[in-house]
């Protein structure tokens, strides 16, 4: 819950060049009988997107706060994820649903955690797979993340084609294999949340400033666009 996150972006089709070379130092989550289990997500912001201004105006001291479902758990929890001088703590407690007027005691437990009053609101639904990876030897995991899609009011964006990974430490090892074998096949860590993402996507920039974003919007649609 407490850790340093390194994150790579590349097409799905990697995955049977990845997985094998991964095999030796890596053992695979099984959750419910699936090694790819189903996530759904709803997330929430003030009107004025300010967790989404503070991750684009690369704020050190930043949060994003989400209710999450284990779909094959059949699980809800509400999240608070803190990002600060470069590592991510994330909190949480068990909830009964998808409330998107949160009830006082959650309320009550996203307040104590942002140290604020926000007044939240719901602003976009995601829903994706993921398959994890957990270390042999050390304390590391890896979450690779695919079949992603982001809606809200309608609007629905899809990235299909894309993987999202996170190579989960308590510090930074730039040894661990994972690590090595992302540079061997010349995959950069690239950093961008899922939810900057969708926010981007669904709200375009008649909502949101993304100048900062821009390139990376692009390399990641193209990497979508190109498998298919």
């Amino acid at each position: 819950m407490n850790r340093i996150d390194t994150k790579f972006a590349f097409p799905v089709n990697e995955l049977t060049i990845l997985l094998p070379l991964l095999s030796n130092h890596y053992r695979i989550l099984t959750i419910e009988g699936t090694n790819t289990p189903h996530y759904e997500s709803l997330y929430f912001d003030d009107e004025r997107f300010s967790f989404f201004k503070d991750h684009h105006n690369g704020k050190r001291n930043r949060f994003k706060v989400r209710i999450r479902k284990y779909v094959e758990s059949n699980l809800f929890f509400l999240e608070v994820k803190h990002k600060f001088k470069g590592r991510t703590n994330k909190n949480r407690i068990v909830t009964n649903q998808f409330n998107e007027e949160l009830p006082e005691s959650d309320l009550a437990f996203v307040q104590n955690e942002l140290c604020d009053n926000k007044n939240l609101v719901p602003t976009m639904w995601n829903s994706f797979q993921r398959i994890t990876l957990v270390s042999k030897t050390t304390i590391e995991r890896i979450t690779l993340d695919l079949n992603i899609v982001f809606q809200k009011d309608g609007v629905k964006k899809s990235f299909e084609h894309l993987v999202i990974a996170e190579l989960k430490q308590e510090d930074l090892d730039r040894n661990s294999p994972f690590y090595q074998i992302m540079k061997k096949r010349q995959i950069r860590p690239y950093r961008l949340s899922k939810y900057c993402l969708g926010s981007m996507e669904i709200y375009g920039e008649e909502k949101l400033k993304f100048n900062r974003f821009k390139k990376k919007l692009l390399y990641l649609k193209k990497i979508n666009h190109d498998v298919i």
